[in-house]
């Protein structure tokens, strides 16, 4: 189990609407599911993994939720490499620069 300080960044979930509170348009195996939404800000005090805290996000609003993670890391891609994207770069290089600055040979 996870443990947060005041101060430390986390992320909390917040339940927004329950399941059957869902707008009646929203397709049945949905309404069937809360509406969840995940913040990130700063702990505004103790607490560990499930517990609610009270959180300032980096815009200064003051919310609460579930604490589920503790000093997050940003992950992300661009996905897999793509040889077109290279072809295309090296295009442009050869229009921007000329020739010369050919990196294949």
């Amino acid at each position: 189990m996870k443990n947060a300080k005041k101060g430390d960044w986390v992320q909390v979930e917040e339940v927004v609407l329950k399941a059957g509170e869902r707008a009646p348009q929203v397709p049945e195996d949905t309404q069937k599911c809360d509406l969840k939404m995940w913040v990130k800000g700063i702990a505004l005090e103790d607490g560990s993994s499930g517990d609610i805290i009270k959180i300032k996000t980096v815009t200064g609003r003051c919310t609460e939720g579930r604490l589920v993670d503790i000093n997050l890391r940003y992950v992300h891609d661009y996905g897999e490499f793509q040889p077109e994207l290279l072809k295309i770069e090296l295009q442009l290089k050869d229009i921007m620069f000329g020739e010369d600055n050919d990196v294949i040979g």
